[in-house]
């Protein structure tokens, strides 16, 4: 499962990279997490995308229980835009040049 949020214009964009890096820290403690990037727009420096890769829709639930995780990721992720859907489902991963399609979830 793949977590994605994007963020508009923080006020303060060093205090945002400091809040996103511990959330980054809590969510990627968390296990059947398998990653996480923050990303910043190179047209745009207005915009960030958080991205957290789960090994299933449990794990990434269960990942936002802990209270260090609600007091400090939950509001974060509820500054995300949302204009967009934020959670996806993996269906093809690759490594090395090769594809790997995975089952949908929904089918």
């Amino acid at each position: 499962m793949l977590l994605v949020c994007r963020f508009g214009a923080p006020s303060d964009a060093p205090a945002f990279l400091t809040r996103a890096r511990h959330a980054l820290e809590l969510l990627t403690a968390a296990p059947g997490c398998l990653g996480g990037e923050l990303g910043r727009a190179v047209d745009d420096p207005d915009r960030w995308v958080l991205t957290v890769r789960f090994t299933s829709v449990d794990a990434y639930r269960r990942s936002l229980s802990p209270f260090d995780v609600r007091t400090h990721v939950v509001p974060l992720l509820s500054e995300a835009l949302a204009d967009e859907p934020s959670t996806f489902e993996s269906l093809v991963t690759a490594t090395g040049g090769a594809a790997t399609e995975h089952p949908s979830l929904l089918a």
